[in-house]
């Protein structure tokens, strides 16, 4: 049978400092023997506007360029 889970207040704090803040992600709790030894972050970082890839050819041919002082094309990002 599973031991009960213990937690003290250091552990209830250090759980709240992982998930404030925390606008996109999880955080997983690492138990074993009923004591929790381990917290992990993984954040995420949305971006609502669409990838060049995601852009049509003639959206991404619409972009100002320059010529660069080695002869190379730069286009003007914005």
């Amino acid at each position: 049978m599973a031991k009960p889970l213990e937690v003290d207040q250091q552990w209830l704090e250090r759980i709240a400092n992982q998930v404030n803040g925390l606008q996109y992600g999880q955080v997983t709790i690492t138990v074993h023997d009923g004591r929790i030894v381990q917290i992990d972050r993984t954040e995420r970082t949305r971006y609502d506007g669409p990838s060049q890839k995601q852009q049509s050819p003639s959206e991404q041919q619409s972009k100002p360029r320059e010529q660069a002082s080695n002869g190379e094309t730069l286009r003007i990002v914005q």
